[in-house]
C-alpha cells in the first residue's frame, strides 16, 4: 500500500468541497482497503465519511428511502425493507458475508470495483486500471465475464447484487457535490464501458452519493432475488433475476426483470417484461419471454453457458412467485 494522507469530514459541505481527483471516500472499507493494498487504487488521500448524517430508512409518498452510510445487514432487516421490498432485502443477504454485510455501506456497495482478476492484477493490462492497456480477459480467463453489454475495451461483469434488484425497481440515487445537489436513475447512473471502461459511473469528482431512493410500488411485496453462483456462501453471481410481479384476474398485469452476473452493469430486461404482461403465469410463457433476454448476448469462449443459464434463472425466479 502506498502512503496516502487521511482526514475526516465533519460535514457533506466539507467532505465535497475537498473531493475531486486523487481523493478516495472512506465508509465501510470493504472495497476501498482492499484495491490499495493491492495498489489498483492509489490515492493521495482517503476521506473519512463515516460521521456524515447519511443514515436512516424511511418513506414517504416519494417512496422508500435509504441513507448511504447505512450498513448492509442493517437495511436487509429492517421492517420496511424486508416486508414491502423483499426482493432487496433478499439481495443484500445474498452479498458477501455476514461480517461484510456488517461493514459495507449501502453507497460503498453501489460503487464497488469489478472482480475480474485482471483488473487486480497490476501485472497485467486493464482498460479500466489502465486506459488503452487491453482487456486480457478477452481472449484469456472468462468464465465469470459478461455477455451483455460488453465491449472490445472491456468484459467485466457488474458485481453488486443491490444494483440489479434497485435497477429493477427504478431506484434513483442522490449526488451531493460542488455544483449542488442531483437526483440519477440508477439505470443511468452505471454506464456501459464502451471505448472508455475506466468510467463506471456517471459521478463527477468529488461527488457523493447520499441516499437511494426506490419508488412507490405496492405490489413489490410479491418480489424475490435469486443467484446462482458456485458455492453457497461468499461468492459472486453467474447469473441472478432480481423480479417483481403484479398478478390480477389470473394475468401478469405488470412486472420487473433484471439480471445480474451477466452484464457490465445491472441489466433491466423490458423486452421480457413486454412479453409477459398481459399473459397468463404459464412455464411456456416465462421461457419464451426469459429468451429475448439473451437476443443481445455476446458470450466469449468460457462463458457461453451463461445464455442458458440466464435464462433459466429468470424462468425460475418468476415460477417460485407464482407458485
Amino acid at each position: 500500500m502506498r502512503p496516502f494522507d487521511y482526514r475526516t469530514a465533519q460535514s457533506v459541505s466539507q467532505a465535497v468541497a475537498g473531493g475531486g481527483a486523487g481523493i478516495a471516500y472512506l465508509a465501510g472499507g470493504t472495497t476501498l482497503v482492499d484495491l490499495m493494498k493491492l495498489e489498483v487504487m492509489t490515492p493521495r488521500q482517503v476521506v473519512d465519511i463515516n460521521r456524515l448524517p447519511l443514515r436512516g430508512v424511511s418513506a414517504d409518498r416519494e417512496g422508500l428511502h435509504v441513507g448511504a452510510l447505512e450498513r448492509m445487514s442493517d437495511v436487509a432487516g429492517h421492517p420496511l425493507v424486508a416486508g414491502e421490498y423483499p426482493v432487496i432485502a433478499q439481495a443484500l443477504l445474498h452479498s458477501a458475508s455476514p461480517q461484510l454485510r456488517n461493514m459495507a455501506s449501502i453507497g460503498g456497495n453501489l460503487l464497488q470495483r469489478v472482480r475480474c482478476g485482471y483488473f487486480r492484477d497490476t501485472t497485467t493490462g486493464c482498460n479500466k486500471r489502465r486506459p488503452g492497456s487491453g482487456c486480457p480477459a478477452v481472449d484469456g480467463e472468462n468464465r465469470g465475464h459478461a455477455i451483455l453489454g460488453t465491449s472490445d475495451s472491456c468484459v467485466a461483469t457488474h458485481p453488486s447484487d443491490l444494483a440489479v434488484a434497485l435497477v429493477a425497481l427504478d431506484a434513483r440515487v442522490r449526488l451531493v457535490g460542488r455544483g449542488g445537489t442531483r437526483d440519477v436513475r440508477l439505470a443511468d447512473f452505471y454506464l456501459l464501458p464502451g471505448d472508455t471502461p475506466d468510467r463506471e459511473h456517471d459521478l463527477r469528482p468529488g461527488e457523493l452519493v447520499t441516499r437511494v431512493t426506490v419508488p412507490p410500488l405496492p405490489w413489490a411485496t410479491r418480489s424475490a432475488y435469486l443467484k446462482i453462483r458456485d458455492r453457497q456462501s461468499y461468492e459472486f453471481a453467474l447469473a441472478s433475476a432480481a423480479v417483481a410481479l403484479d398478478l390480477r384476474g389470473g394475468l401478469v398485469r405488470d412486472v420487473r426483470v433484471a439480471v445480474g452476473g451477466v452484464g457490465t452493469r445491472p441489466w433491466r430486461l423490458p423486452a421480457v417484461e413486454d412479453a409477459l404482461r398481459g399473459k397468463a403465469p404459464r412455464p411456456e410463457v416465462f421461457e419464451a419471454a426469459a429468451a429475448l433476454a439473451v437476443e443481445a448476448a455476446r458470450p466469449l469462449a468460457h462463458n457461453r453457458f451463461k445464455t442458458t443459464l440466464v435464462r433459466r434463472t429468470i424462468v425460475r425466479a418468476l415460477t417460485n412467485l407464482v407458485g
